[in-house]
């Protein structure tokens, strides 16, 4: 699987220490893997959100939500547990 990251993707991660972006580099690499084996999400810390998105988790704190395109996971947010709750709300509208 290819990784891309969109603009607000990127826009989440400025400012963060290097230690919780290298987390983040990590968990994206860690996705990439294991997209596509359901067995192995669990402890990846994979999982399906409303319309069409994943989620993984990048440290304690972060979140990381992306979704498929083809061959392409495109990481499209970043943020707590409630700012990616108001993400998915906000994309429902």
């Amino acid at each position: 699987m290819n990784l891309r990251q969109d603009q607000r993707f990127l826009r989440g991660l400025k400012g963060r220490p290097d230690t919780e972006l290298a987390e983040v580099l990590a968990a994206t690499r860690r996705a990439a893997a294991g997209f596509g084996f359901p067995h192995q999400h669990a402890g990846l810390g994979l999982r399906g959100l409303a319309l069409g998105f994943y989620e993984c988790r990048a440290g304690l704190n972060l979140r990381l939500v992306f979704e498929r395109d083809g061959p392409d996971l495109i990481f499209t947010f970043a943020g707590t547990h409630d700012e990616v709750r108001a993400f998915l709300k906000n994309r429902r509208r």
